[in-house]
């Protein structure tokens, strides 16, 4: 059985068509690699601004910014650095990858330029 965060995706009802919808948004942000990890997938432009892990129905989402992001959406912040802020959403259906949350992940991408 294959454990990859991927395959774990693939086969997670929901997950598979989040990250679906969420490769489609950052298509639209400009160049990006994505990184398979043991546990996640990171997603990078010269260094990680988004994190991306199985969770069972669901996907958390790291987002990296410069301060911690204020919404309910928001289930952790870790200040990782003085100027680096780790902001985890869950995200449970692909409704949820929203116009709010894809602002949130180009602000983490254009941190990166």
């Amino acid at each position: 059985m294959d454990d990859s965060p991927v395959a774990k995706i693939q086969t997670d009802p929901i997950g598979a068509p989040v990250l679906g919808r969420l490769l489609v948004a950052l298509g639209r942000l400009g160049p990006i690699e994505l990184q398979e990890k043991k546990t996640s997938i990171h997603v990078v432009r010269g260094r990680a601004f988004l994190g991306i892990h199985p969770r069972k129905n669901a996907l958390l989402i790291n987002i990296v910014t410069r301060q911690p992001i204020t919404s309910d959406r928001v289930v952790r912040h870790d200040q990782v650095s003085a100027n680096r802020v780790h902001n985890h959403v869950l995200v449970r259906s692909e409704a949820e990858v929203d116009d709010e949350l894809t602002a949130w992940i180009a602000q983490a991408y254009e941190l990166t330029g």
